[in-house]
């Protein structure tokens, strides 16, 4: 096991994952996430700092597409 993976072993931490196939890269994500998870890149929304979430879920709620979903 990693140091990183043992590390976080036992810990539970949200995490965003956008569905890529929804996304239509409008940035609201990332314009409503206080923690600058998301980066819009070649048209599209992608999670750049997975570990900086906060399960706030406002990239989720403000979705106008519901590509997101934040795993707890």
């Amino acid at each position: 096991m990693s140091p990183i993976a043992e590390e976080n072993k036992g810990q539970k931490k949200p995490y965003p994952v956008i569905d890529k196939d929804k996304c239509k890269g409008c940035g609201t994500c990332a314009s409503v996430c206080p923690v600058e998870v998301f980066v819009l890149e070649k048209g599209k929304s992608l999670v750049k700092k997975p570990d900086e979430c906060i399960g706030c879920h406002a990239c989720a709620s403000q979705c106008p597409v519901e590509a997101i979903k934040i795993i707890e």
